[in-house]
């Protein structure tokens, strides 16, 4: 039939659940919810309610059902998908086990990663994003110099159409799926249409390669249910039974003792801090629903923790988040993504190593204090509340006196030393006075007490603090990378301790001090403690805590690549002698000093991404970390510059060129980022801002449109 002059014209529909076209006759008026209507036949009892139309062409889906297809700009040429806005996903667990889980690939990424977690079992869960799975290429050039990849959006006898995905997302990774393998390198199909469930090991015979049209792929209809078990080798098995939520997340709360070989020969380990800044090339836009950036059904992504403040650690309702993200810090450490010493490697190894043998004994409930743990930035007004506190209850620590008007000390004769180039002076011996966030060093006591001006002053507000430490050598330095006005660059010092004890109380001191926190917070006699915790793990017991066959160890699962070829034959004696200090700990409190010593490392919490200032022609390296921004050097990573968030007064990003400018108090800055989109970049500044408002209110509700406002970028 012919329609000549009523401003009618055909509109192409596919309908993937049925896998069968309509052409509907349709005018310009008519809106998204009238086309779905049509779409739907009434005789046909299905439930249609979780299906939304897709726009492959354009990439994005037409959620607002009240807008018309003149407004969306639809015309006689277009093509849509009547499809699911759930779909299967199989994701990678931190502890790199894969799960298929239905997810909503038509919501924000956010979102989606929000009720992920809420089915896993997982508090706090803007916390954790979804990345793409990486690959050993994507580690060696940077994310600008990648070539953009077309996707083929239909497949039919007129030939192939391709789009290219917005310029804003990350499409370092081919979209079109490929064949995915379980934990034992078979090929597996969909699952379930639960909210959850684990891939199966074995490959299911009834099921078959979903077929593809606009670029989607057609959920198979009866699909098995599951529930995720662990079998004695330590891989996923699959057990045909109802779907328990309960069980899925007890075995979520328990890992395997190794990953599947497959799922390790995945890792991408990087050999330089250039190549650690390319692996967060990954991170999903969380403004941007999972479809829209290229993601399709049955394709893989990995579920990882992805801003290191980590809100309320609880053991009994945190059983799921402990273990998965003591499950990321091991494979950071095994992986090589951050640098610790000799000492340090075998105190993992030997928390490791004790969590291992938990596993297998039943446990007590756990009543540990974790509030030390909890990393995230306080606010001035949270600051200020807790100094007035300390006034009024009066003296908590060694330090003070029952006088209110009296400023909290710390004093001591240590040695001093600021490296100047073609220099072979040492270190010298001064009296060291802390005082109000400011370090003062004087020839002698009685020099302190006289009216004579110190021959150094520090202020160590804003400054750096990394710690170098060699038990076995009775070393035990302060690196101090201290702001200095008119200066590109931050100033070094070192300060070196005479022992154990005036180490921990003179880094607590420097820590806090960074921060703007004086003596008189709360938190300095607990993190005078944890060092001291930190620093006891370390060292050697006398004889193994444990009568164990060497043989039956291997290496390779508890100390990263590098220590195994310096240490050979000796690292599981070593280990085992490490073992000694937390053979006590119960599985739960291993875990968590596990994360509480990942979290002392100098380097935790830092991620970085290689930008080009703007003006500049080199490459150089910057950190994000939940407090500030940090330009290092690419080579050492030493802090040449920190730049406090409590300074800032805006960020905002040019889209046009890619470009990001941050503007202080005091200067502004402005950058490109060739490691990753600009985008993911401006996500960890707005992100970790975000978490820094989080209040330990029990009715405190996810705020997802601040989110947004903040990471979001107003494009």
């Amino acid at each position: 039939m012919i329609h000549v002059g009523d401003n009618t014209w055909n509109l192409r529909v596919f309908i993937t659940d049925l896998q069968l076209e309509k052409t509907l006759r349709v005018k310009g008026d008519l809106h998204i919810g009238g086309v779905m209507l049509r779409l739907v036949d009434p005789e046909n009892p299905k439930d249609w309610s979780d299906h939304a139309l897709w726009w492959p062409a354009k990439n994005v889906w037409l959620s607002r059902t009240k807008s018309t297809l003149d407004q969306m700009g639809l015309h006689a040429d277009a093509l849509l998908c009547f499809t699911p806005m759930h779909k299967i996903l199989r994701v990678q667990m931190p502890d790199l086990r894969y799960l298929d889980c239905r997810v909503d690939f038509s919501t924000k990424t956010f979102g989606a990663v929000v009720a992920l977690c809420k089915d896993l079992g997982i508090r706090h869960p803007e916390e954790l994003s979804l990345c793409k799975p990486l690959e050993p290429s994507h580690l060696k050039r940077n994310f600008a110099d990648m070539p953009k990849k077309k996707v083929p959006v239909e497949q039919n006898g007129n030939g192939r159409e391709y789009i290219h995905l917005p310029s804003d997302t990350n499409t370092f990774i081919p979209t079109h799926s490929n064949s995915f393998h379980g934990s034992d390198g078979s090929l597996d199909g969909p699952t379930t249409n639960g909210p959850f469930s684990c891939a199966p090991v074995q490959p299911a015979p009834q099921f078959t390669t979903p077929q593809r049209h606009c670029g989607l792929q057609s959920t198979p209809i009866g699909s098995p249910t599951g529930t995720l078990r662990q079998t004695s080798n330590g891989y996923s098995s699959w057990n045909e039974s109802s779907s328990s939520l309960g069980d899925l997340t007890e075995n979520l709360a328990y890992s395997p003792r190794a990953p599947s070989p497959e799922a390790r020969s995945r890792l991408v380990r990087p050999k330089s801090l250039v190549e650690r800044a390319r692996m967060n090339v990954g991170w999903l836009d969380s403004s941007l629903s999972i479809m829209e950036q290229g993601i399709r059904e049955f394709d893989t992504l990995c579920l990882r923790f992805k801003y290191f403040t980590f809100f309320d650690l609880n053991p009994k309702y945190d059983a799921v988040r402990i273990n998965q993200l003591y499950e990321q810090s091991k494979w950071h450490l095994l992986n090589e993504e951050i640098d610790c010493t000799e000492e340090e490697m075998l105190m993992f190894g030997a928390l490791q190593f004790q969590i291992n043998l938990q596993n297998e004994v039943p446990q007590p409930d756990s009543g540990i204090d974790t509030s030390s743990l909890d990393n995230g930035v306080d606010d001035d007004v949270d600051a200020a509340l807790r100094e007035l506190q300390i006034t009024l209850e009066g003296p908590s620590n060694g330090y003070k006196t029952g006088d209110i008007t009296h400023i909290p000390e710390l004093t001591d004769y240590l040695r001093f030393l600021k490296p100047k180039k073609f220099t072979l002076k040492g270190y010298k011996r001064y009296w060291f006075t802390y005082k109000d966030l400011h370090l003062y060093l004087f020839k002698s006591r009685e020099d302190s007490r006289s009216s004579s001006p110190p021959s150094v002053e520090i202020n160590l507000r804003g400054c750096e603090v990394t710690p170098e430490v060699n038990l076995a050598q009775n070393k035990f330095n302060i690196k101090l990378e201290v702001p200095q006005e008119g200066f590109a660059a931050n100033s070094e010092m070192w300060i070196r301790c005479d022992n154990e004890e005036q180490y921990a109380k003179w880094m607590a001191a420097c820590r806090l001090a960074s921060k703007g926190r004086s003596l008189a917070d709360s938190s300095y006699d607990s993190e005078v403690l944890s060092i001291k915790s930190f620093l006891s793990m370390q060292k050697p017991a006398q004889a193994p805590a444990v009568s164990i066959n060497e043989n039956n160890i291997d290496p390779a699962e508890y100390i990263a690549p590098r220590f195994l070829k310096k240490m050979k034959g000796k690292i599981v004696i070593r280990m085992l002698e490490a073992h000694a200090n937390v053979k006590d700990l119960s599985l739960i409190d291993a875990k968590l000093n596990y994360i509480k010593a990942w979290q002392s490392l100098p380097e935790f919490g830092v991620s970085l991404f290689v930008i080009k200032f703007d003006g500049h022609k080199k490459e150089e390296l910057i950190g994000v970390a939940s407090n500030r921004l940090m330009k290092m050097d690419i080579n050492t990573g030493d802090h040449l510059k920190t730049w406090r968030y409590n300074t800032m007064k805006a960020w905002n990003v040019n889209w046009e060129i890619k470009c990001m400018m941050v503007q202080f108090q005091d200067e502004r800055i402005m950058f490109s980022c060739l490691s990753a989109d600009c985008k993911v970049i401006h996500e960890f500044i707005g992100g970790y801002i975000f978490m820094s408002m989080r209040s330990k209110e029990a009715n405190q509700t996810l705020n997802e449109e601040m989110f947004h406002k903040l990471t979001g970028g107003w494009n």
